[in-house]
C-alpha cells in the first residue's frame, strides 16, 4: 500500500499553540506539506504530513507533545464538479467508510490533492486504482 504517514499532534486550544507546532518543525528543518486542524473542546488536533515523519515526532515528543504516527490515502482527485463525490461514491461501494479526509496543494495540472484516513486503505487503494484514480507516494506527496 503506497500508505502516507501522517503525524498527529494535540494541541491546547489557545493563541500561539499553532505557531509554537509550526515554529518547532521549522526550527527543526521540517517543511510542512499538508496540515489540517480539527477542534474538539479545549484542544485541537492538528494533523501534519512531512519528510521523515518519525524524527518529527521525535522532535515533538521531546518537547512535550502528546504525537502519533498514523497511515493515510493520498490522491488525485478530479478537480472539477462532482469530482470528490465520484471517488467518495468509489468508496461507498466498496463498503469502505472515510473516517476524515482534507485536501492539500493543488498543482497545474488539475487534480485536487486530498488526504483520506480509511476504515480499509488497501482495499480503498485497489478500488480507486482500477478506477483510474492516481494514489500518492509519500515521496510524492513530499515532492509536491
Amino acid at each position: 500500500m503506497a500508505a502516507v504517514r501522517q503525524v498527529s499532534v494535540f494541541v491546547e486550544n489557545r493563541r500561539g499553540s499553532l505557531a509554537a507546532v509550526c515554529r518547532l518543525l521549522g526550527a527543526g528543518g521540517f517543511n510542512i506539506h499538508a496540515l489540517s486542524i480539527a477542534e474538539r473542546d479545549n484542544f485541537g488536533i492538528c494533523r501534519l504530513i512531512v519528510a521523515k515523519p518519525e524524527e518529527a515526532m521525535k522532535l515533538m515528543k521531546a518537547r512535550g507533545y502528546t504525537v502519533r504516527l498514523m497511515d493515510v490515502l493520498a490522491a488525485r482527485v478530479p478537480d472539477r464538479a462532482n469530482g470528490l463525490a465520484e471517488v467518495l461514491e468509489i468508496l461507498e461501494k466498496e463498503d469502505i467508510f472515510v473516517e476524515y479526509l482534507y485536501s492539500f496543494v493543488r498543482p497545474q495540472d488539475g487534480d485536487a490533492m486530498i488526504v483520506f484516513k480509511l476504515s480499509d486503505p488497501e482495499r480503498a487503494q485497489e478500488a480507486l486504482e482500477r478506477k483510474g484514480i492516481t494514489i500518492l507516494t509519500e515521496e510524492q506527496v513530499c515532492s509536491l
